[in-house]
């Protein structure tokens, strides 16, 4: 940037990059133990209880906007500060890659505004090459996890029944809440087909587990952060009561450049650039730890080049960035007549689905390796006309009360009716599943390009395989089943192989992982089973990026238990003074 470096006085134990669930987790187990910890996020401070940065439980017309449009992309009220592109901050794709890379800068980061669906990965996701040949196994199993995932779900909570399936472990769980009727539509469908439909598991809390936190009161507003603390969220969870220890310092609106290493290859700090002053500043610490998200911490990496690590810091093996994955994502939505006219009551629950159809197949018997799992929508949130009222799928007209048909939609009395006859009466569903990890699909530098601070970018490259597609086209023809049998019109036409049967493109479901894995052999892994840099002992990764595989299921449980187990290790290596 041309300016001169300004030495942070104070030198730390850890210093943490990124606020997230992985950071968040190891900023509140490192202060715990009472180590000096440094914590710094690219975007600024937030607290969903804040006055002046709350968003839930307004309404539509409190936004100075009007319903112009939203400068938030994922809602005009969603408790993001950041979104899949950001002034300034690009990012690029090769010829032949459409990547989507969403980034929330704030304290929290994506845990603000995330679904809170908190699933285990189970026995078989952490070997699934001995499986199917594809991929690779962890180097460590369930069993070395479950007693952290245990510690998760009591310390942070989280809702769910206690199912007994293999691969979809149970937890320690906090009462559900009761189904919705389109969800108890769907269950009584899937039950004439053999398909699961069990309680959801959401990080809301339904009873107490801390004088700090409040229980969710069901505005069914997760998304916009919730100011009595009742979901989960590193801001609010884990970050502010680190923050009261005395022991966290917080650098805010800080973008780290590279990790600083001395002639020994050992991490002494990192450089970022603060973005209100535009001063570059160095921060020492004894342990340096990446949170800042899977692509962003390789990103951080491979531009902390210096003669010893030509290629980035950790990056001996050439594995840094590659076997990025993200889930798949197919989506399909119905209208069913059996909820039209819908006697009017307050539906709304928690920010999410109180039931969901978790994965319940043998792929040894279907032509793709990897599962995955269903999320159900509906219910009656607050309208918009043209959204949820199912009239696209009758063609344009609907039969009134007395059975005569008239064109949908207009304004005034017709408008009225169509609100009242349709409203609640769609279902949706979305797939979520596990694609294959593979070293061809990778970001790296891009050499041309740079973000408004001078850093060099990411550049994507990332192709679906014919793995996905017909997982995709699967999760496609599972939806049309349900919809048959509760007796819906689908939403448009299934789509087929030329639209790649409805999958998302790569990145788009937000769950992308894999860029830093770890494994036991160091030409062919980032870090070791204990998220330790196998090129620099006092480097730790804690995001998704140590992920050798995704699982069919949500990413977050899985961080946080990681984070935890890699924590607690640091400690037990400072206490040995390995670190």
């Amino acid at each position: 940037m041309g300016f001169e470096i300004i030495e942070r006085e104070e030198a730390y134990d850890v210093l943490i990059v990124g606020s997230g669930a992985g950071g968040g987790m190891a900023v509140k187990t490192l202060s715990d133990a009472g180590l000096r910890v440094a914590l710094i996020e690219a975007g600024p401070d937030y607290d969903p209880a804040d006055p002046e940065q709350q968003t839930q439980l307004k309404w539509p017309y409190q936004s100075p906007r009007r319903g112009a449009g939203t400068v938030r992309d994922i809602g005009e009220f969603t408790a993001s500060l950041g979104g899949w592109k950001i002034e300034g901050e690009p990012y690029t794709n090769t010829k032949d890659t459409e990547f989507r890379w969403y980034r929330s800068r704030m304290i929290g980061g994506r845990t603000n505004h995330w679904g809170r669906i908190s699933l285990r990965f189970g026995p078989d996701d952490f070997r699934r090459r001995s499986i199917d040949g594809l991929g690779d196994d962890w180097p460590i199993t369930y069993d070395d996890v479950k007693p952290f995932y245990d510690r998760v779900d009591k310390m942070i909570g989280v809702f769910g029944t206690r199912e007994g399936i293999y691969n979809e472990p149970d937890g320690f769980f906090l009462p559900p809440p009761k189904p919705r009727l389109h969800e108890l539509l769907v269950q009584k469908a899937a039950a004439r087909i053999n398909i699961p439909v069990i309680p959801a598991r959401l990080s809301v809390l339904t009873r107490p587990i801390s004088k700090s936190r409040g229980v969710c009161f069901y505005c069914n507003q997760c998304n916009r952060g919730c100011s009595v603390y009742g979901d989960f969220s590193s801001s609010s969870v884990l970050i502010k009561p680190a923050r009261k220890s005395g022991h966290v310092d917080v650098y805010t609106n800080a973008m780290v450049r590279e990790v600083l290493t001395n002639a020994e290859g050992l991490a002494t700090g990192v450089l970022y650039i603060d973005k209100t002053d535009l001063q570059e500043y160095r921060v020492r610490a004894r342990v340096v730890v990446l949170a800042a998200s899977a692509c962003e911490s390789a990103r951080i990496l491979l531009n902390s080049r210096s003669a010893r690590f030509p290629n980035g810091v950790a990056n001996s093996s050439g594995m840094v960035g590659r076997y990025l994955h993200d889930s798949t994502g197919a989506v399909r939505s119905a209208f069913i007549p059996q909820l039209m006219d819908r006697k009017r009551y307050n539906e709304d629950g928690v920010g999410g689905m109180h039931a969901y159809i978790p994965w319940w197949l043998d792929n040894k018997k279907l032509g793709f390796a990897r599962g995955y799992h269903v999320e159900l929508g509906g219910g009656m949130t607050m309208p918009m006309y043209g959204f949820g009222f199912g009239i696209q799928a009758l063609n344009g007209k609907y039969p009134d009360k007395n059975g005569q048909q008239k064109p949908a939609g207009g304004y005034g009395l017709s408008w009225k009716e169509d609100v009242k006859r349709f409203y609640g009466a769609t279902v949706s569903f979305a797939g979520r599943g596990e694609s294959i990890a593979l070293e061809s699909n990778y970001c790296k530098i891009d050499p041309a390009t740079v973000d408004k601070w001078g850093i060099p970018v990411l550049q994507f490259h990332y192709q679906w395989t014919d793995q996905e597609l017909k997982q995709a086209r699967h999760m496609h023809d599972t939806f049309e089943e349900l919809i048959h049998q509760m007796g819906g019109v689908p939403n448009g036409e299934k789509p087929g192989e030329s639209e790649q049967y409805g999958l998302a493109k790569p990145g788009a479901i937000i769950h992308e992982v894999g860029t830093t894995r770890m494994g036991n052999d160091p030409s062919r892994s980032v870090l070791n089973k204990y998220n330790q840099a196998h090129d620099c002992r006092n480097l730790f990764v804690v995001d998704g990026g140590p992920f050798v595989s995704q699982a069919d299921k949500n990413p977050t449980w899985t961080i946080l238990a990681l984070s935890l187990r890699a924590a607690e290790y640091m400690i037990d290596q400072f206490r040995k003074k390995n670190l």
